[in-house]
């Protein structure tokens, strides 16, 4: 059980920025639901840490569980009815030019009207991840994963100029 403790608080001091990004992303820059999707994703690490067996990097094995604790949120809320609030109401009629923070949030929101596959390759991309592990955490080629990616640059694109 000590030997546990250890292992997870190692884990979790280096992958808490990681996972608390790809939460993010998923969760389309809402940071409540992001500190409670990184609590969900160590809740389940902490479960699972003694069927961990090696095979992988405890990085890729982590963005399995993120990913699967990420899906398994927008599944649920899928079945729940959301009343969006009109965020697009501003005073005054000047428009001063974006901060990084509004570019940031502008990113994010476009990122979260991409499919949820997209968005995880999109996350990780920022994240700087391997296209190895990307790839083996997605479960395609690396040739396949670059096109994805291009597509996904070009869909996200499309959607700022848009708006």
């Amino acid at each position: 059980m000590i030997n546990n403790l250890q292992q997870f608080e190692t884990i979790y001091n280096n992958y808490r920025s990681m996972v608390s990004s790809l939460c993010r992303g998923f969760a389309k820059g809402d940071m409540d639901l992001t500190q409670d999707l990184v609590q969900d994703v160590f809740v389940n690490v902490w479960s699972a840490l003694d069927n961990f067996r090696g095979e992988s990097s405890h990085k890729t094995w982590i963005y399995r569980i993120t990913v699967n604790t990420c899906l398994l949120q927008i599944r649920k809320d899928k079945k729940t009815i959301k009343v969006a609030l009109d965020e697009s109401v501003q005073l005054g009629t000047e428009h001063p030019s974006p901060t990084a923070a509004e570019r940031e949030k502008t990113l994010y929101k476009a990122i979260g009207q991409l499919d949820d596959i997209d968005r995880l390759v999109i996350i990780m991309v920022l994240e700087e991840v391997s296209y190895v592990d990307i790839a083996k955490v997605i479960g395609i080629t690396e040739n396949n994963l670059r096109v994805k990616i291009h597509r996904i640059k070009s869909r996200i694109k499309t959607i700022i100029n848009h708006e």
